[in-house]
């Protein structure tokens, strides 16, 4: 292969994408089951469990962010890609795991969590801050493993 660092590189930012994207897509469907029942029995509580559905599909956002940043840093959403060393694009790859793999399995986890408040909106719609709260400390962790793969990969030279 011609660069085989740059491949490495571009790996990291599908894998980013693509295993926060997933867990973002099962934990949403997780919150959406619980939601679709509450929905069933009393449509007015729609907004409240909307908020918990849409907190898991963030993950995938973050995983989103991440690709983009590592595609623009090593030039191929610019048309030039850099010639990179495989030490190069192995820092890459490995700058963007962190929020692959924590975004992976917090959203899922988070879905996990929201459907559990889903629940309490369901018997008790006046304790939804509660419910969200539970939900957006499993957010921390997403957004701490964002956080390490963007300084990362914005200081990779």
């Amino acid at each position: 292969m011609a660069n085989l660092g740059l491949a490495l590189a571009i790996l990291g930012a599908v894998l980013a994408a693509f295993m926060a994207g997933i867990g973002s897509a099962k934990g949403v469907g997780i919150a959406g089951e619980a939601a679709a029942g509450v929905i069933s029995e009393d449509p007015s509580k729609f907004s409240k469990v909307l908020i918990l559905q849409l907190l898991p599909g963030t993950q995938g956002l973050y995983g989103l962010l991440t690709a983009v940043f590592v595609l623009s840093q090593i030039g191929v959403l610019g048309g030039k890609p850099l010639n990179l060393t495989v030490w190069q694009g192995l820092m890459y790859l490995a700058a963007c795991m962190p929020i692959a793999f924590v975004g992976l399995l917090s959203a899922i986890s988070q879905g996990k969590t929201a459907a559990a408040g889903i629940g309490i909106i369901a018997k008790k719609p006046e304790q939804s801050g509660k419910a969200i709260t539970f939900a957006a400390m499993v957010e921390t962790y997403a957004i701490l493993a964002l956080l390490i793969s963007i300084l990362t990969v914005v200081n990779l030279k």
